[in-house]
């Protein structure tokens, strides 16, 4: 199948939504419109469709004059089998003591590690992104250093695989949560393809709004692998659910924007413990003040 894709950006979350909606009136029809901030701290917000038809660029022109947003780049994307190109391209992944691997490299899984299965169809948080990666080095140094706990939390959890790693070395059952009822989806089909049903709760929710992450603070690690924006915002209850002596491990930060993330969680009374850089991305573990 040909995919077309017509991308733009403007300012102003108000003008994206509402170009957004009107993207979704075209004929012929996106199958998916996308609506996102930009992480650059330029104020701007992308705008994308999908087709399957070649969509209407005068329309589209239309549109991006009436909202205020630059012209739309369509682009025609080749037929690709993109389970087996990423099969190709996401090699196994060791991060300390665990080793994230999908399926058709099972046989390359060392003695003396802690493997997770992630599937390549599956592939957001497979641990090649520098920020799983970061999530999983701190998960590691932590449990070396000796820290332990049965009270974990992961919040955007993606494909869940943080929290299919703690509960892999520490005892207690995490709590998995994504806004996101498709990553919850995802989690669930990650615990049963390693045989760990049952061992990570999964949980629709936006942050720590759900009675279940509330019956179970206060946590000793709480996973946070989103952006730097939701993170300045969770600060205050993220900290109210870390148990003193507890740590959080952050991540989904540019390096430009650790400092900013590191205030906001230092007026919450959490200080750094260990910080990581890996390629464009910060990864931070804090500690709250016992």
């Amino acid at each position: 199948m040909t995919t077309f894709t017509a991308f733009t950006t403007l300012p102003g979350k108000a003008q994206a939504e509402g170009l957004g909606e009107a993207m979704e009136r075209l004929e012929p029809e996106p199958y998916g419109v996308g609506v996102f901030e930009l992480e650059d701290d330029s104020g701007l917000w992308e705008v994308g469709g999908y087709f399957t038809d070649a969509p209407d660029e005068a329309g589209l022109a239309v549109l991006a004059a009436a909202f205020g947003a630059k012209p739309f780049a369509v682009s025609e994307l080749p037929e690709t089998d993109w389970v087996a190109k990423v099969k190709r391209e996401l090699a196994p992944v060791q991060a300390g003591r665990f080793f994230l691997y999908g399926s058709h490299d099972a046989d390359k899984v060392p003695e003396g590690v802690e493997p997770l299965l992630i599937e390549a169809a599956m592939a957001f948080g497979t641990g090649h992104h520098g920020t799983t990666l970061g999530c999983l080095r701190a998960l590691d140094r932590l449990a070396t250093e000796g820290f332990s706990t049965d009270r974990t939390a992961d919040i955007g959890c993606g494909t869940a695989v943080l929290a299919m790693a703690a509960a892999r070395i520490w005892p207690g059952v995490p709590m998995a949560s994504d806004i996101d009822p498709v990553a919850v989806e995802v989690a669930e089909a990650n615990l049963a393809a390693n045989d760990m049903a049952g061992t990570v709760t999964c949980l629709e929710a936006t942050g720590f709004d759900h009675p279940q992450i509330a019956a179970g603070a206060p946590y000793g690690l709480i996973f946070a692998n989103i952006l730097k924006g939701p993170l300045v915002e969770l600060a205050p209850d993220l900290s109210a659910h870390l148990a003193p002596g507890g740590h959080a491990i952050l991540s989904g930060i540019l390096n430009e924007q650790a400092e900013e993330v590191k205030a906001a969680y230092g007026a919450q009374g959490c200080a750094l413990h260990f910080e990581e850089v890996i390629g464009d991305w910060t990864t931070l573990t804090l500690t709250k003040a016992a």
